[in-house]
């Protein structure tokens, strides 16, 4: 019978270390309070839904989880933060899809997030409705095209900022569509919406939680959902794909990420716990109030869903000549 060598032994024993090592961080992980970074104002989504997943959290750690809105800069100065973070998972940030896939071709950042952050997981999706005052003599998509092929330029739409999802989202359609409609920036969402219901402009594409109580009420019209499935809150509303623009999908998603170097156990810890709450029917049913869809999936799948937004958005903005801001 042969004997394994000491080399072999040597290498199970540092094997066995490596894995038990692993695990012992994992499971002592955490071991003080957590806290969320979100880099937007408290009361909207991107705020309620880092607390609802959070308190899960919570109690599955027996250690606090604590957001800490850090607003301003299109949401820069709170990635900023995270991105100075200790690499331990003890902080982490909620980044829309615009801080991961926008900003970094529209700003001059003091950190990459290619190399300053690690994806943990997706929390939630939300799809995005394009809308138009009843003014427009249009109550479908095809209408509507029609409308703006026929009347080039007369048509514009509202966004809450230059670079901002609804505005890439508007520059989407002018492309694939081919129509030639015309971009309103405003400095936020709720002067957009006021003057979208006001008549000011003509449409938009915004969050569903943001504008279905206008659509409900008669006061603006619901086209299509931008998003590859429709939308249980407005299951009538056909989507942009099935209305003549196989392929279209601007859906808007909130994501964790760590600060990069933080270890792998710890990562793989938060996103299983993360999708455990996910999974919750209590916190389902908040998150389907706000319009949100929850998701949970793995780091490798969040890398190549930001990988590939990144590359879209930036053709987009290559084509619609948008330029970054100093």
């Amino acid at each position: 019978m042969n004997r394994p060598s000491l080399e072999t032994l040597f290498l199970g024993f540092s094997l066995l270390a490596l894995f038990a090592g692993s695990a012992s961080a994992q499971d002592a992980w955490p071991a003080k309070p957590v806290h969320i970074i979100v880099p937007f104002a408290a009361g909207g989504v991107a705020d309620a839904l880092p607390r609802i997943v959070g308190q899960k959290l919570a109690e599955k750690w027996n250690q606090p989880v604590i957001i800490d809105n850090k607003v301003g800069a299109s949401g820069n100065i709170g990635m900023a933060e995270g991105a100075r973070a200790a690499p331990d998972g003890y902080t982490l940030v909620l980044a829309p899809t615009g801080n991961l896939t926008v900003n970094p071709s529209l700003f001059k950042l003091t950190f990459d997030t290619a190399k300053d952050f690690a994806p943990v997981t997706v929390l939630a999706t939300s799809p995005n409705v394009l809308v138009v005052h009843p003014s427009v003599p249009a109550r479908t998509f095809a209408e509507l095209i029609a409308y703006a092929k026929a009347n080039p330029g007369k048509l514009n739409f509202a966004s809450p900022g230059e670079g901002s999802g609804a505005h890439l989202a508007g520059e989407l359609l002018d492309i694939e569509a081919g129509i030639q409609a015309q971009h309103i920036p405003y400095k936020g969402l709720a002067p957009a919406v006021n003057d979208l219901v006001g008549g000011q402009v003509q449409m938009m594409f915004a969050g569903i939680s943001t504008v279905i109580q206008h659509v409900k009420a008669g006061k603006l019209v619901a086209i299509a959902i931008a998003s590859p499935h429709r939308s249980p809150q407005l299951p009538d509303v056909p989507t942009v794909a099935e209305s003549g623009l196989p392929g279209f999908d601007v859906t808007s998603w909130y994501g964790l990420v760590v600060r990069s170097g933080t270890p792998a156990a710890v990562i793989d810890k938060i996103q299983r716990d993360a999708a455990e709450a996910l999974r919750d029917p209590e916190v389902r049913g908040k998150l389907a109030a706000l319009g949100l869809e929850p998701m949970g999936n793995t780091p490798a799948q969040f890398a190549a869903m930001i990988a590939s937004e990144t590359g879209k958005w930036s053709d987009i903005m290559r084509k619609a000549n948008i330029r970054p801001q100093q």
